[in-house]
């Protein structure tokens, strides 16, 4: 599938842009359907978008916003995405949105993705956007190289919902959306900032394993053409 390379001058503008088009999308499945869903990435990388989308016009009451993977930890961990979520992007006009989170309190992350993955079937398929980022080894969503689950998470066979992966220097388990779920996104956007990202990315384009740099099964498998959005 052929990726769009949106180039940006810095990552205000980046931010911007972004926010503009994922407004534009969500408007427009709200018009469509009185309905629109977002599964957003974590990390630093996002934050300013985040800031960006939650004071844009739209009606959030019909919005629901999901992560595509999260750590096992309790959102009022520092190391929760639900907490870069709440802090950044439900805020402001987007206060109004309907979060569900990944993190359920449970004995076990495997307990914790069973309960994740019937709160969020709420959602339906597919996503109206997915936003995605990229590590620095090719990893994207909780899709690492070497992960515990990672052929089942690759896997397009493997069903919708949230499954558990833990890998070397990831720290906690995860849980992390399928990439069955996550594919056929209506847009579906890999947000990346730096040089050595860029470079990341460049690899990933070339012959290679998708075990090897699993942003690979996105950029040759999603259904949906891939929109990345980068600045330096």
């Amino acid at each position: 599938m052929a990726a769009t390379l949106h180039a940006f001058t810095n990552a205000a503008e980046l931010a911007s842009g972004l926010a503009d088009k994922v407004t534009e999308r969500l408007s427009a499945a709200i018009t469509a359907r009185a309905t629109a869903s977002i599964a957003v990435s974590g990390g630093s990388t996002p934050k300013a978008f985040f800031q960006a989308l939650s004071v844009r016009d739209l009606d959030w009451s019909k919005v629901t916003v999901t992560l595509v993977d999260e750590r096992f930890v309790p959102a009022d961990n520092e190391r929760s995405n639900h907490l870069l979520v709440a802090n950044n992007l439900l805020q402001n006009k987007a206060k109004a949105a309907r979060f569900l989170p990944l993190y359920q309190k449970s004995g076990s992350a495997e307990d914790a993705a069973r309960l994740a993955t019937a709160e969020t079937k709420a959602i339906g398929n597919p996503f109206d956007v997915v936003i995605l980022g990229m590590g620095g080894d090719g990893h994207t969503a909780s899709f690492f190289p070497g992960g515990s689950n990672l052929a089942a998470a690759l896997d397009p066979a493997t069903p919708r919902g949230i499954i558990t992966m833990e890998a070397q220097g990831a720290g906690e388990p995860r849980l992390t959306f399928t990439f069955s779920s996550l594919q056929d996104a209506r847009l579906l956007v890999l947000h990346i900032e730096g040089a050595g990202k860029k470079d990341t990315l460049a690899k990933a384009e070339e012959a290679g394993e998708e075990a090897e740099m699993p942003i690979r099964a996105v950029l040759r498998r999603a259904a949906s053409p891939v929109e990345i959005y980068w600045a330096p």
